[in-house]
């Protein structure tokens, strides 16, 4: 008890390395795939947040701090794809996504909340201009309903593959 006490102390005052901070600020049941359920975008232009319709996708977070995205939003007439795969780094309620994309090397920060209850994760991802956010909510995935790896499937033997 006293170990757990001493690293989540040191965690707090940000003096673990980054790795170990991943690994001891949350439980084991938080690394793991997750499926998007809800976005909400909250615009100070606006009084009024919205929410995203069609959204979908995925959300792996590893225990060695790597993540993968696949977000998938479907609006009419057209869908949307956001993959990202990269690393984060969680200190106290907050996280960082570093990634890099078409664009070169790029940060999300934000905050997280964990329900291991309902294994519910809700994500919120600070926008710009200050003030405006992204609001994900998540919830984990059945082991018989995680995405798929990058690996493609092996023909059964015997049989041939049609081209």
């Amino acid at each position: 008890m006293l170990k757990i006490f001493r690293f989540q102390l040191l965690l707090s005052i940000g003096l673990l390395p980054v790795a170990a901070r991943a690994q001891v600020s949350s439980p084991p049941a938080f690394y793991t795939t997750y499926n998007y359920t809800a976005y909400t975008v909250f615009d100070t232009t606006s009084p009024d947040s919205t929410v995203v319709r069609g959204v979908g996708g995925s959300l792996l977070l590893r225990p060695d701090g790597t993540y993968e995205k696949h977000l998938s939003i479907v609006v009419p007439g057209r869908p949307y794809y956001f993959n990202q795969t990269g690393t984060f780094t969680l200190t106290g309620d907050s996280i960082r996504f570093a990634f890099t994309d078409l664009k070169g090397a790029d940060v999300q920060r934000g905050t997280f909340r964990f329900d291991p209850t309902s294994r519910h994760l809700t994500l919120t991802i600070l926008g710009y201009p200050t003030g405006n956010k992204g609001v994900y909510e998540l919830v984990a995935a059945e082991a018989a309903t995680v995405a798929p790896t990058s690996e493609p499937p092996r023909a059964k033997p015997g049989k041939k593959r049609r081209r």
